[in-house]
């Protein structure tokens, strides 16, 4: 939803550069499991450099280091470790392989891991994102911990690969300290992990499968989700507008928990951002949509699409929310205030010119979440909070838009 950001308070910059600290290793391996990591620490990027875009969710923060691979067998494999991070997004500023050597870039139980070869081909390797400055950024890792290691088999010492920077994820606690909070839970919060509802809503926990987290630029989360039978996701514009911001994205599906009330998410399947095709006119209080598509896409195919209502909804309309709020694994919101009490309804199906309201619950980070009806088409972009009226941006308004980039044919 839409949010404005605190800034980050200057002391609280220089104590995280002095007391948050990355560790950073060279080390066989086959060590890197059993030795922890000590020096040297990183640094908290510039203030300037942090993510702020103003009504995104800050979910992370910039660092940078001073670290190499090299072909020496004791300085291949690398420790990048921030304690308590949510997730550890690498940046190599260089690779310097030859034919047959490739870096990974793994979560410490190899559950989790990204190859990248001398000619970072998305075909033959892992997906990453790009920020328009020199070298890449691998896809993020859950956890506070990633294992970078050079596969090689020449001998020698030279450098192969240079990591100068990296995203780390903030706790739940630091995401609440770094971000102002509007009143979008309305009275008591009914939001529940979609896993609960996969028996009692079978249709609801199937089409939530079609909506995704979004990280941007590596410290800013939004929701989105596909639209449509083709390669085309929709979020919100307040969330990213540029082809520069998409290319530094990641759309992570199905991150969501696989017991009811767990706190066991998997990473799920990530890809980058492709092709920024459309963003609405307007300030973020009107209709706020950026239509793009994204790397790989054979790869999330199967979580499944919605389509849009081409018609305007009515007030005391059924309805739920599929998202992302604070960046969470995914919820449903399906109920106004307790489990099998008052479903979600349209309080105001004509709230403004381009809005509908409701006060099914949302948080930060639900911007660019899909609000569905009865009948599991979508009638709303989910984009502003502010109990008891949240609103969402009018679906049949942005198909109108859009609708000759789409396939809505479901």
């Amino acid at each position: 939803m839409k949010k404005t950001l605190r800034r980050l308070r200057t002391a609280a910059v220089a104590l995280s550069a002095c007391t948050l600290g990355l560790s950073l290793l060279s080390m066989p391996a086959a060590e890197a499991a059993s030795v922890q990591p000590l020096a040297p620490q990183s640094e908290r990027a510039p203030e300037s450099e942090q993510f702020s875009v103003e009504g995104v969710t800050t979910v992370g923060e910039l660092r940078t280091v001073d670290g190499s691979l090299s072909r020496a067998r004791d300085s291949r494999t690398q420790i990048i470790r921030h304690p308590g991070a949510s997730y550890v997004k690498v940046h190599f500023s260089s690779l310097r392989l030859a034919h047959g050597e490739y870096v990974t870039v793994s979560s410490p139980d190899g559950r989790e891991s990204y190859r990248y070869d001398r000619d970072l081909d998305r075909a033959t390797g892992s997906d990453y994102t790009t920020d328009g400055q020199p070298g890449f950024w691998a896809m993020s890792v859950e956890g506070d911990t990633a294992v970078v290691t050079l596969h090689s088999s020449r001998p020698g010492r030279g450098d192969a690969a240079t990591i100068d920077r990296f995203w780390r994820g903030y706790d739940h606690a630091e995401i609440k300290q770094y971000n102002f909070s509007t009143q979008s839970v309305c009275s008591t919060d009914a939001r529940r992990d979609v896993v609960c509802y996969q028996a009692s809503h079978p249709t609801e926990y199937a089409r939530g499968r079609a909506v995704a987290r979004l990280l941007m630029s590596g410290g800013g989360m939004c929701t989105a989700w596909r639209v449509g039978n083709t390669n085309r996701l929709l979020t919100n514009k307040h969330c990213f507008s540029t082809q520069a911001a998409v290319s530094a994205s990641e759309t992570q599906f199905n991150y969501q928990c696989a017991t009811c009330g767990g706190s066991n998410p998997g990473a799920g399947t990530k890809v980058s951002g492709a092709t920024l095709y459309k963003v609405s006119t307007g300030g973020s209080g009107e209709l706020d949509y950026a239509l793009y598509s994204v790397n790989n896409f054979t790869s999330i195919q199967g979580f499944g699409t919605l389509y849009l209502a081409t018609t305007a909804t009515t007030t005391g309309t059924r309805m739920y929310i599929p998202g992302h709020g604070d960046g969470s694994p995914k919820r449903l919101s399906i109920y106004e205030d307790t489990q099998n009490g008052a479903n979600c309804t349209v309080k105001n199906a004509n709230y403004n010119t381009w809005n509908i309201s409701y006060s099914c619950d949302t948080s930060g980070g639900n911007s660019g979440s899909p609000v569905l009806n009865g009948s599991h088409r979508v009638i709303a972009l989910h984009h502003l909070g502010g109990c008891p009226s949240n609103q969402g941006a009018k679906a049949h308004l942005i198909y109108n838009e859009i609708a000759s980039l789409i396939d809505n044919n479901g």
